[in-house]
């Protein structure tokens, strides 16, 4: 007996090998992507244009850092350590290439709830008013530091827990109209906390439900406290603001560097507030002290972490899902990949580490991002090259800032939301592709408002699955034998050589976000598989192993999926007649597929769609052109192909 247990261990023992080194390197490139593209890193063709970007995203990090901090109800010198602790760790754990980690007006905001609550403004006078422990701060400020910092650290450990149980794919939950509608409200609640400050105006805090009309409210009521010269110098703030951005939009090809309309308005600004002692003389309020240098990490206060669970919430979901967007959106323009739940740890790690040197939450702005887009840059090596400008700021000319008029730190903040507020605009093109979409968008956007941005972002997830949820039931697709009958009757009205130059695909189900990403694997396997392999495939055995989301069908199988060569001319055949209703991310999906295989010189051709499918697509990719793409059935599509004889791979009819 203890013969047989010895051995039982001793086998147990056998299957359990050691980590071998090959393990270990592969895992530390996985979790450290820095380890991947830093040894390749070219300098000669990404150092300059990287140099060139990390100085411009400096000047946005530190404006957008100090207005950001005040915005969360704190010092603004802590915003400027936002700009650099976060930006630093990203670079390490991150995938995005383009995406700038730093201050985040969503977070920002959502943090000063915690701030205003636990620390309201009426504690002031109950504190001392000096800590030289903490670069002479009031302990007002440190007390306000520490609550937003909490929020930080819980922030990120949420985040670090996503990781951990791998949530971070759960995102395709969150849909396009879902996140636009979110961002574009948390974007107009963010000008609204600014109006204060542009109109020179003191006003308490006003927050809650429904804040967004009390704060209105009370500025009407209040209107005749508007400081004139502030109001003046807002307008022509933002008016140079939009132009000279503009202008640089318009010229960015023609000139290598844009100007930095941003660092020399704040020059400005700083300079003739200071000769004419506007602060003094106009009553304009500047942003006033910065104290030089960073003080030692301390951890946050442990003992509030209970008190500001909901905000730590928000900021983890609505950080995480912005953040996520952009990281998305620089991947698909520059043809890399990221992983969903890489970013959640290293968004989450970006929270938690910086919070123990007085970070307010982070994120990735939209504002900044675009920035690096606009400027040319390659690499996370340009937020490092900005972290370094930022820490020039914070221990050489942060008491420069001193003479910072309050109006114009606003208007940079409004300026540069113009990103997130003209996404009105996406109201027309939702509205002409899926008015439920429409309807979606617009509803959140209202919760948005009228409540939080984290309400917004659960109501619209909230609503976009019920109504999927009721969508799907009355979907119909075709069955086995219908495909049979139509392979049939092609056959029998094209010659057989016609039939195996063309690939034929048959959508049985439904094309929404629940599994447009499914649909697209399945393309890419089929695509793969037939590249290795040109002999035919039993249709049924291929059928079952590429079903699309069988939880969401009733198990018949008819989508069908190929591809061609790069170097060959073929033709591929979209059956629609099981499609019977999309979404916005199903026209997005089909309209991606046609431009892929378009740059492979794939012929692709769409049969048997709807009048809407048809419209959307149109309005959507612009694909109004003199070669027609749409027909009325399978049949019409293959003799369009036979008559024109532009093709000559030999292909087979697959089915998903």
């Amino acid at each position: 007996m203890t013969g047989a247990k010895r051995k039982k261990k001793s086998m147990l023992w056998s299957k359990m090998h050691p980590p071998h080194y090959e393990d270990i390197k592969q895992w530390c490139r996985r979790r450290l992507p820095i380890l991947e593209w830093a040894p390749h890193y070219n300098l000669k063709e990404n150092l300059l244009p990287d140099t060139v970007s990390g100085i411009m995203l400096a000047v946005q990090q530190v404006t957008q850092g100090l207005a950001f901090a005040i915005l969360s109800s704190v010092h603004p010198v802590f915003g400027l350590y936002g700009s650099l602790f976060p930006a630093i760790i990203y670079a390490i754990f991150g995938m995005g290439r383009h995406v700038a980690t730093g201050t985040f007006a969503l977070t920002s905001l959502i943090s000063a709830n915690a701030v205003e609550r636990l620390v309201p403004q009426s504690s002031q006078n109950l504190t001392t008013q000096s800590n030289s422990s903490v670069l002479g701060l009031s302990d007002f400020e440190v007390q306000r530091i520490g609550v937003a910092a909490a929020v930080s650290f819980l922030g990120g450990v949420i985040q670090v827990a996503m990781f951990v149980l791998q949530l971070g794919s759960a995102t395709f939950l969150l849909t396009e109209p879902v996140i636009s509608a979110m961002t574009t409200g948390a974007a107009t609640h963010v000008v609204t906390s600014q109006v204060k400050y542009l109109l020179g105006i003191k006003m308490p805090y006003i927050s809650g439900p429904l804040g967004f009309f009390y704060i209105y409210a009370y500025v009407f009521e209040n209107i005749k406290s508007v400081r004139l010269e502030a109001l003046l110098l807002s307008l022509l703030s933002i008016v140079v603001l939009v132009l000279v951005k503009e202008l640089n939009e318009q010229f960015k090809r023609k000139i290598k560097v844009v100007l930095p309309v941003d660092l020399v308005l704040i020059i400005a600004a700083s300079f003739a507030c200071y000769c004419t002692n506007m602060e003094n003389t106009y009553g304009l309020e500047v942003v006033g002290r910065i104290p030089k240098g960073i003080p030692p990490p301390r951890a946050p206060p442990m003992n509030i972490l209970s008190a500001v669970i909901t905000e730590a919430f928000g900021v983890a979901l609505v950080g995480y899902v912005a953040s996520l967007a952009l990281a998305q959106g620089s991947a698909k323009k520059f043809k890399y990949s990221v992983d969903d739940n890489q970013e959640v740890l290293a968004h989450g790690l970006s929270n938690v580490i910086p919070s123990f040197f007085f970070c307010i939450p982070s994120a990735a702005a939209m504002g900044r991002t675009a920035g690096l887009y606009s400027t040319g840059a390659k690499t996370q090596v340009a937020c490092l090259i900005s972290c370094i400008f930022v820490l020039i700021v914070i221990y050489a000319i942060g008491p420069l800032l001193y003479w910072l008029p309050m109006c114009v730190l606003a208007s940079i903040i409004v300026v540069g939301l113009k990103g997130m507020l003209i996404q009105f605009r996406d109201l027309k093109k939702y509205w002409n592709v899926d008015k439920i979409d429409w309807g979606i968008w617009v509803s959140t956007y209202v919760f948005t408002i009228c409540f939080a941005a984290n309400v917004g972002l659960l109501f619209g997830v909230v609503c976009t699955v019920a109504i999927v949820i009721g969508r799907f039931p009355r979907a119909k697709t075709l069955s086995i034998k219908n495909m049979k009958e139509m392979e049939f009757k092609v056959k029998t009205e094209t010659d057989d050589e016609s039939l195996q130059q063309v690939k034929i695909i048959s959508i049985n189900n439904p094309l929404v976000f629940l599994n447009v990403k499914k649909f697209h694997m399945d393309l890419i396997n089929i695509m793969q598989k037939e590249n290795a392999n040109n002999q035919p495939l039993d249709d049924i055995s291929k059928c079952e192993q590429n079903t699309l989301l069988n939880s969401l069908s009733n198990g018949n199988c008819n989508e069908e999926t190929s591809q061609s060569s790069s170097h060959d001319k073929s033709a591929l055949i979209l059956d629609c007649s099981g499609l019977t209703f999309f979404d916005y991310s199903g026209v997005s999906m089909l309209v991606e597929v046609y431009m892929d295989c378009k740059d492979q010189s794939v012929d692709v051709l769409l049969a048997n769609c709807t009048a809407s499918l048809i419209k959307a697509m149109k309005y959507y990719g612009n694909l109004d052109s003199e070669k027609p793409i749409f027909f009325e059935s399978v049949s019409a599509a293959i003799s369009n192909i036979y008559s024109n004889k532009n093709f000559n791979k030999l292909g087979d009819h697959s089915e998903v």
